[in-house]
């Protein structure tokens, strides 16, 4: 990959290994019926907040409670502060590059702070965090995308995006920025160069 000036890294399941607690959270609050917490993180990896609710509401034919997403967001921080962890070989990965680079996330910025803390990230990124929630624009618009690079100082073209999900790989095409897609577990082929290991990513930047 050539001409690059920048590395945008998506938090959840990226980064750290949160997705499974954030859809265990809703099997801990709410009776999801025979959807399991694996289902639900497959299904709504990488989708807006509000959308998933939405969605869980049609898929369980029920309106979640009043105050649910206060309730939600109390439980995924209790469970990030206790068992939240970064995906093997992410700080040894970071140590090789030798380019900027930072988080661009659909989180709320105390969520992905929060995470950051929780696994020691925050030493690395220190405040070059950016949040779809202060831009108003949530992947797959490329408007969170197109933020971080102005805020990075760099022109799109020359940041590259890492990503596990559909949305989110969506936004960096959209946003005109080349990607890599994290696949820990496999799964459908996106398009974009993929690696399942933090080991295999310092060779496919310079690939």
């Amino acid at each position: 990959m050539v001409g690059l000036r920048c590395v945008i890294f998506d938090m959840d399941g990226t980064l750290v290994d949160s997705e499974p607690l954030m859809a265990r959270a809703y099997t801990d609050l709410l009776d999801t019926g025979d959807l399991t917490a694996d289902q639900i993180r497959e299904t709504y990896r990488g989708w807006k907040l509000a959308d998933t609710f939405a969605d869980l509401e049609r898929v369980l034919k029920t309106t979640l409670p009043e105050g649910f997403e206060d309730t939600y967001r109390a439980r995924t921080d209790q469970l990030f502060r206790t068992e939240l962890r970064t995906f093997e070989g992410v700080e040894a990965a970071l140590a090789t590059l030798d380019l900027p680079f930072c988080v661009a996330s659909n989180a709320p910025g105390r969520k992905i702070r929060l995470a950051m803390e929780a696994t020691g990230l925050d030493r690395l990124f220190g405040d070059r965090l950016y949040s779809a929630y202060d831009v108003g624009a949530w992947k797959p618009d490329p408007g969170l995308f197109l933020a971080t690079a102005e805020a990075m100082g760099v022109p799109p073209e020359t940041c590259l995006v890492v990503e596990d999900s559909p949305p989110g790989l969506a936004a960096a095409r959209a946003a005109g920025m080349q990607a890599l897609h994290f696949q820990p577990e496999g799964g459908e082929d996106q398009g974009h160069p993929r690696f399942g290991h933090y080991r295999d990513f310092t060779a496919l930047l310079s690939a």
